[in-house]
């Protein structure tokens, strides 16, 4: 039932991505429940298990997604900036 509950949250990620795609801010939400789902997962089997590694690994996960979040974050911040939105066809606009 629990491995339900994550796949539904890993297909309304995936959605939102396919829906989103001229969002960034949209696009950014839908990784990072991608990733919640997945760490979800991840849990519920070290728990089963009883394994401590699954646990160990799910909060790498969680710090690797805090990271995500606060670079893309912060090239919304700049792109909004340079250009005045957060458009995605402006994105190329960063490139060096």
């Amino acid at each position: 039932m629990m491995l339900l509950l994550g796949f539904t949250i890993f297909l309304l990620g995936f959605i939102g991505i396919i829906i989103n795609r001229h969002n960034l801010i949209g696009i950014i939400m839908s990784i990072e429940l991608l990733l919640l789902a997945v760490n979800f997962n991840i849990l519920l089997f070290s728990l089963w298990s009883y394994d401590l590694i699954g646990s160990i690994f799910s909060l790498i996960i969680l710090t690797v997604a805090a990271a995500e979040s606060a670079i893309g974050l912060a090239l919304i911040v700049v792109m909004h900036r340079i250009k005045g939105t957060i458009s995605i066809k402006y994105l190329n606009l960063l490139k060096g």
